[in-house]
C-alpha cells in the first residue's frame, strides 16, 4: 500500500505542465527508492506549534508524502486564519515546485513555496556549488480559469537540462555554468564536474541564498552545502520545503474576479501570463526516457 501512495502522489505531480523536467526526474526517484536515498516506508510526522504553523519531518521519504498529510489542515487553517506557514524537513527533493502551490489555489489559496537541493549551483567570485537550483514557486486563483502559476529556478537552467544535453553531446548557451576548474563552458559534459550559474548574476545568487534560508534556515533541513547527493549513495538529501498560503478573500474581497480581469487586460497587451493555458491530455516523451522507465518496471 505504501509504494502505491507514492507512486499515486508522483505521477499526479508528473503532470503535463512538468514535462519534460518532472517525467526526466522520475529515474532519479525510482533510483532513490532502489539504493535507499529515500526511505519508501517513512510516514511524515505532524506538529502544529502555534494555529498558523504547521511543522512536518518527512522522516527521510518524499516531500510530496508530507505535503499531502498535512494539506486538510493547511487548506482548513490559511482559510480560517488567514495565513498558515508549512514547514517540511528531512525529505527528498521536491520535484515540481508548482505542484505544491498549484494544489492551494485551485482552493482558493494564494501561494508562495520555496525548496533547496544538494549543492548544484556557484555564485559570487566561488567556482564550487554552494546552493542547489533553489527554485521559488508562486500560484494564486483566477475566476473561470486555471490559477495563475509561476515556477521558476534561482539558477540559469535546469540541471536536468544539463544532464540531458551532456547524454547527447549537446551544447549549451553561455553563461548557464562553468566546469570544473570555475570557468565559463558551453560543453555539457564539462559542467556535470562543475557547477551551474544563477539567472541575472548576483541578483540571482541572492534570489537563491533567500531560498535557502526559507527553505533550509526556516524548517531546520540541511543546507544545499550539506545536503547528500540526490543521484548518488544511500542518504537522503534531507532537504526542506517552505510554503505560505493566504487567504486573499480576508484581504481584498473579490481577489478572483480582479486577478481575472488583471490577466485578461495583461494578455490583450501581449504579456505571457504563466499558467491558466489548455494543457494536452497526452504528452510526447523521449525513446530513452521511455526505455529507461520500462527498465524500473521489471523491479
Amino acid at each position: 500500500m505504501r509504494a502505491k501512495r507514492w507512486q499515486s502522489l508522483l505521477l499526479k505531480q508528473l503532470s503535463p505542465r512538468s514535462v519534460p523536467v518532472g517525467f526526466a526526474h522520475l529515474p532519479d526517484y525510482l533510483e532513490g527508492f532502489l539504493c535507499g536515498r529515500i526511505n519508501d516506508s517513512a510516514e511524515p510526522a505532524i506538529f502544529f506549534p502555534a494555529p498558523t504553523v504547521i511543522r512536518v519531518d518527512a522522516k527521510g521519504g518524499i516531500a510530496q508524502l508530507g505535503f499531502d498529510r498535512a494539506f486538510g489542515e493547511l487548506q482548513t487553517r490559511a482559510s480560517a486564519y488567514g495565513v498558515t506557514v508549512f514547514a517540511l524537513k528531512n525529505s527528498y527533493t521536491a520535484g515540481e515546485l508548482g505542484y505544491y502551490v498549484r494544489r492551494l489555489a485551485r482552493k482558493g489559496l494564494v501561494a508562495l513555496a520555496a525548496t533547496n537541493g544538494s549543492a548544484l549551483m556557484a555564485a559570487g567570485q566561488s567556482s564550487e556549488a554552494v546552493y542547489g537550483t533553489n527554485p521559488l514557486a508562486f500560484a494564486a486563483p483566477v475566476d473561470n480559469r486555471a490559477p495563475l502559476v509561476i515556477d521558476q529556478a534561482s539558477s540559469a537552467t535546469a540541471f536536468v537540462n544539463i544532464r540531458q544535453a551532456a547524454e547527447r553531446g549537446e551544447m549549451i548557451p553561455e553563461g548557464w555554468a562553468i566546469d570544473g576548474k570555475g570557468q565559463n563552458t558551453i560543453d555539457s559534459r564539462e559542467v556535470i564536474k562543475g557547477a551551474l550559474l544563477a539567472f541575472g548574476g548576483a541578483r540571482g545568487a541572492n534570489i537563491a541564498l533567500m531560498v535557502e534560508i526559507l527553505a533550509a534556515g526556516m524548517t531546520c533541513a540541511n543546507w544545499s552545502l550539506d545536503a547528500p547527493s540526490f543521484e548518488e549513495g544511500n542518504q537522503s538529501p534531507g532537504v526542506g520545503l517552505f510554503i505560505v498560503a493566504l487567504n486573499p478573500e480576508l484581504l481584498a474581497p473579490g481577489f478572483s474576479a480582479r486577478m481575472a480581469f488583471q490577466i485578461e487586460l495583461l494578455s490583450s497587451k501581449g504579456i505571457h501570463v504563466p499558467g491558466g493555458s489548455c494543457v494536452k491530455e497526452e504528452i510526447d516523451l523521449p525513446s530513452s526516457l521511455v526505455a529507461t522507465l520500462e527498465k524500473y518496471c521489471q523491479h
